[in-house]
């Protein structure tokens, strides 16, 4: 459970970090000052909560560790490696699941303004 957390909160932080530097990169010499600094805070805060994130999912992954070495006293070596491939697996198909649901999300919105303009 704390895996799908840290990794689902490492994604969404890094989508967010990446639209506000993306802002960040197109404001023009029109945007205020003050859109500008709010953006620049975002940024600093985000930063910072990704970095929180990281690690947390290194504390995580050192209690992986721990649980890997106690199991190894008890499980067969394919049993094992079982463990580490669904433990791997998990996150990628974490990772899979986030990046289809924002294309599907994607796909709507293009859907929905496609419609709108007819």
């Amino acid at each position: 459970g704390d895996l799908d957390k840290v990794v689902n909160l490492l994604l969404s932080l890094s989508g967010r970090l990446a639209r506000v530097e993306n802002a960040l990169n197109n404001l023009d010499d029109n945007t205020s000052p003050e859109e500008r600094r709010t953006l620049v805070d975002k940024q600093k805060l985000l930063t910072q909560q990704h970095e929180d994130a990281k690690e947390l999912k290194e504390n995580l992954d050192r209690r992986e560790r721990v649980v890997l070495d106690i199991l190894a006293n008890y499980l067969s070596e394919e049993n094992l490696a079982d463990y580490e491939h669904f433990v791997k697996m998990k996150s990628a198909l974490i990772i899979e699941q986030r990046e289809l649901e924002d294309k599907i999300k994607l796909g709507e919105e293009q859907l929905k303004c496609l419609t709108d303009s007819l």
